[in-house]
C-alpha cells in the first residue's frame, strides 16, 4: 500500500527557500505571487493491506524520523 507523507514547516517559521523562490518568481516576471512555502513529500510503498494500519504506521514514521516535530507539521494520506 502506498503512503504519502508531506512534511512542511509550521506557520511562524521562517522558509529562507520559499522566500528565494518567491523572489526568483517576481524576477522571471510571475506576479500576483504570495507567500511560498517549501515542503517535501515523501511516498512510502508499505507491506500492509489496511488502510487505517498503513497511515498508523506512516503517522508513526513521520513522528519518529521523517519530520521534525519542533518546527514541522506533517499529513499522511493513502494514496494506493
Amino acid at each position: 500500500m502506498k503512503v504519502r507523507v508531506t512534511v512542511m514547516l509550521k506557520d511562524g517559521v521562517l522558509d529562507p527557500q520559499g522566500k528565494a523562490v518567491a523572489h526568483a518568481l517576481h524576477v522571471l516576471g510571475f506576479g500576483g505571487v504570495g507567500d511560498v512555502r517549501i515542503g517535501r513529500v515523501i511516498e512510502l510503498e508499505l507491506d500492509e493491506t489496511d488502510p487505517v494500519q498503513a497511515r498508523e504506521k506512516a503517522d508513526a514514521m513521520a513522528r519518529g524520523l521523517l519530520a521534525n516535530l519542533v518546527i514541522e507539521d506533517f499529513v499522511t494520506e493513502v494514496v494506493a
